[in-house]
């Protein structure tokens, strides 16, 4: 087991396999919110005392932005996006501070069109890669796209409108989920998993105070950790999940019904991370991860990743065109 201690982060700003510029000695502040949505994850930063003429670079130069934060043995990328907007200020009389409002994934989605006309026999894999080469263009990488399961088309088709579109249409007909992660596509049934190894969530591993049954899912909060990863499975001691709390006026009952279907607890403790945001401050107290979850399908669950259940001691390589930034 790592022991969580000794904080660590980094913020690089820069382009894409071009100059960047290290900012980690800096005091800087992230608000990170990712999701399995199919809308682009985000990301608000603030760093503190820059001097005007990198503000001025970061805001005319620079369109990348990668956090990386965590401890000693268990740190990784927990933001790797493009730089919607950078702002220069003046916090109070005594500190400047650079907020940079960031998005991974912003120009793909908004942007990213597919043409493309398909003979008879195409599939929804078929469709999902027209719509991966076209965000390919926008430095979307492949990420973990599961097979879909679905009948060869008896005519051709035609693909002419934004890309996110298609994958929204592809995901409704074959009951998937798709997000974009890290500038890498993910899609994969609503009944399966990112694979991998099932972390197990315990105060000794991180976890701060009690998870919480909600209306939403099971929610809790941990110390900083980037091996949370949308789409994994995670493992509770259901017995420590504090129950949600039944409402007593007549539309909250029929609502009490619906919440205890949907948002159960998992028999065994499995729960599917559904959102995973990141607050930190690197010269403050914020530092901790908040996770959003639901019950998984413990039938789903491979018998490989149970075997390989870890306590989240791992540390996230660091991508090359990052090491070649600094």
């Amino acid at each position: 087991m790592t022991q969580q201690y000794l904080r660590k982060a980094s913020l690089i700003i820069g382009e894409d396999g071009g100059k960047a510029i290290d900012l980690s000695s800096l005091r800087f502040q992230f608000d990170i919110r990712r999701g399995d949505m199919q809308t682009p994850n985000s990301a608000r930063i603030r760093v503190y005392n820059v001097a005007p003429e990198t503000a001025n670079r970061v805001r005319d130069e620079f369109t990348r932005v990668v956090v990386q934060a965590g401890y000693e043995g268990n740190y990784g990328i927990v933001f790797d996006g493009t730089l919607i907007q950078a702002r220069y200020g003046r916090e109070n009389v005594t500190d400047s501070c650079l907020h940079l409002t960031c998005a991974d994934g912003d120009r793909p989605y908004n942007f990213s069109v597919v043409s493309a006309t398909l003979a008879a026999g195409s599939t929804t894999d078929d469709h999902v890669n027209v719509c991966l080469r076209s965000m390919e263009n926008y430095g979307v990488g492949t990420g973990y796209i599961a097979p879909a399961v679905g009948k060869p088309l008896p005519r051709g088709k035609v693909m002419f409108g934004m890309a996110k579109d298609f994958l929204r249409l592809a995901a409704k007909t074959t009951s998937s989920v798709w997000s974009i992660q890290d500038g890498k596509l993910n899609m994969y049934p609503e009944t399966a998993y990112i694979p991998g190894a099932i972390p197990k969530i315990t105060p000794s591993s991180g976890l701060v105070g009690f998870p919480e049954q909600t209306r939403n899912g099971v929610s809790f909060r941990m110390l900083l950790n980037p091996s949370i990863k949308i789409g994994q499975i995670i493992e509770l001691d259901n017995s420590t999940i504090q129950q949600y709390e039944y409402g007593l006026s007549r539309a909250e009952q029929v609502d009490n019904a619906r919440i205890q279907q949907q948002n159960g607890l998992q028999g065994a403790g499995f729960y599917y991370v559904m959102r995973a945001d990141h607050v930190g401050d690197t010269r403050g107290n914020a530092w901790h991860t908040e996770v959003l979850c639901i019950a998984a399908d413990g039938t789903a669950i491979p018998t490989f990743q149970l075997e390989n259940s870890s306590t989240m001691g791992v540390t996230a390589p660091v991508p090359n065109a990052i090491k070649s930034w600094v």
